[in-house]
């Protein structure tokens, strides 16, 4: 038997404020579509936004269903939203935030399983690495360089 070890690497930083400029504004429309989720049943409300290479941001909010299967997350919307509508687009980085209508979140909220796949699949398409911003309500927010880093063993078409 031999033992495995995954490193992974992230930034991390106290505020919005010592974000980049792009991303205090990226993570502003993330923190402005958050607000207009339709989470009924969770009371937890995310929002994504996407840069792409050609200046275009596209945004996502959670949309749930009582048929709690039938919801998709923000970061899915936005993504799929992002391959719809510019399908030769290069999306170069995420924001993402999630804050519950009854308690304030202050651990940056990570893309949950299902987005992380989706995403490893436009970042495996694309072949350029996607860079991941995630907070809660406030607080600190965390930086990935790539969705490798939140999935190390990414599952792609050459497993098919």
């Amino acid at each position: 038997m031999k033992e495995i070890t995954i490193t992974t690497q992230f930034s991390a930083f106290d505020t919005i404020q010592e974000l980049p400029a792009d991303i205090q504004e990226l993570m502003a429309q993330a923190i402005a579509i958050r607000k207009k989720a339709y989470a009924p049943y969770s009371k937890f409300r995310v929002g994504a936004a996407l840069l792409l290479d050609n200046g275009k941001v596209v945004l996502g909010s959670n949309q749930e269903n009582a048929a709690y299967p039938s919801g998709l997350c923000a970061e899915r919307v936005a993504v799929f939203q992002a391959g719809a509508l510019y399908p030769e687009a290069t999306i170069l980085k995420i924001a993402i935030t999630a804050a519950s209508d009854t308690n304030t979140t202050t651990a940056p909220i990570p893309p949950c399983g299902a987005c992380r796949q989706s995403i490893a699949e436009y970042e495996f398409k694309q072949e350029v690495p996607i860079e991941i911003y995630f907070m809660g309500e406030i607080g600190l927010i965390y930086k990935s360089d790539s969705l490798k880093n939140l999935l190390p063993f990414m599952f792609d078409k050459n497993f098919l």
